[in-house]
């Protein structure tokens, strides 16, 4: 029998597609502004890296539920930063949050037959994670549209990855009780659910103007790579529904999918730190206004992007490919809309994690 290699089920790595776009960009004669990925680019505070530092003598297996410190962190930030109260059997570290998203339905035991839907602009992790597990993957915004689909699993992402767009506490209560009804399992990717910057706060799906006080069924997925710029540290965790949360630490025991007891140490660190957090999201909220008013002069148009790391941008002279040539030829690169579904194909997703000196350059080349 022939093997058939998991790859077969996956799409073309989409950041592949754009090293034409970064070579035309890289040749520009100020170098590149890359614009396309959201990576942190600021230093690890200093309390975080010394955490890390003094946990570097953990010659023994770390827990795979976290230590009772980190959970104590993980409960006690949810509880003061965003008003949700969950027991430590509800909380469980993570190796990043791209790692869960990819895994999730496995570690549920989703395969083929069952139905994981993600909104129509989404991460692409969210589609690949029903590849994975040999499920049946599908984008929609509107529950009416599903059907008679046997749904097992329903992602929503608030604020939006690309597009910055907070769900309202009246939407994501009509998500929580369709599911409900229907003994679906609602994931809630909430990784920039600090990163508010106008208009109503974002809200977790787990707060209880949302899930009235129960969190049967609902799971909230958080990272500390953007708020803390630990994404080199992998340092994440989901939140909600205990038995969910205790299922998942099973299967994950056996599997051998731990956080290192260092990067354990960092997480506590940095939950019970706020000060570091609101200073960077300030670092943030300068780039992200110098870039916006840029776009906006030079004709761009921005829609969403109330929160989130990223501005969801459109040109009436180009289609998302057109505009990120456009942007390369100014030595700016950008991720097209294309990327995140079809729906995206008049935008372009442009992030504002660069450092302040290359901000600067791509506001110089916007405005010229």
């Amino acid at each position: 029998m022939t093997r058939r290699p998991v790859t077969d089920r996956l799409p073309t790595f989409p950041w592949d597609r754009l090293t034409p776009y970064k070579k035309i960009a890289a040749d520009h004669p100020d170098g590149i502004v890359d614009l396309s990925v959201g990576t942190p680019v600021d230093p690890v505070p200093p309390g975080l890296r010394a955490a890390l530092a003094d946990a570097a003598d953990s010659p023994g297996y770390p827990l795979t539920w976290g230590t009772p410190a980190l959970r104590a962190s993980i409960t006690g930030w949810l509880e003061r930063r965003h008003g949700v109260s969950v027991p430590e059997e509800g909380v469980l570290p993570t190796v990043g949050s791209k790692e869960l998203v990819a895994w999730l339905p496995t570690l549920l035991g989703l395969g083929p037959g069952d139905t994981v839907v993600h909104p129509e602009l989404a991460y692409p992790t969210y589609d690949i994670g029903a590849r994975l597990a040999g499920a049946t993957p599908v984008a929609a915004d509107g529950l009416t549209a599903l059907g008679p689909a046997p749904v097992r699993l329903l992602w929503v992402n608030s604020p939006s990855n690309p597009t910055g767009r907070v769900l309202g506490v009246p939407h994501l209560r009509k998500v929580v009780a369709w599911a409900r009804e229907r003994g679906v399992i609602v994931a809630s990717d909430e990784c920039y659910l600090d990163l508010g910057w106008e208009g109503e706060a974002p809200v977790s799906i787990l707060h209880p103007d949302v899930s009235d006080g129960s969190h049967e069924g609902l799971l909230a997925v958080h990272s500390l790579s953007k708020r803390s710029n630990l994404a080199g540290y992998r340092a994440a965790f989901v939140a909600g529904d205990p038995a969910l949360v205790q299922e998942l630490l099973a299967v994950r025991k056996h599997a051998g999918m731990i956080v290192p007891a260092p990067v354990q140490a960092a997480m506590g660190a940095a939950l019970d730190d706020d000060a570091h957090a609101l200073e960077q999201k300030e670092c943030y909220r300068a780039r992200r206004d110098r870039l916006r008013a840029a776009l906006t002069g030079a004709g761009w148009r921005i829609d969403h992007s109330q929160a989130g790391l990223y501005l969801w941008a459109s040109h009436p002279d180009h289609d998302a490919w057109g505009a990120v040539e456009h942007l390369a030829e100014r030595g700016i690169l950008v991720a097209p809309g294309e990327f995140y579904g079809p729906a995206g194909g008049a935008s372009v997703r442009v992030a504002f994690t660069a450092t302040d000196e290359r901000v600067g350059a791509a506001v110089a080349r916007l405005s010229a």
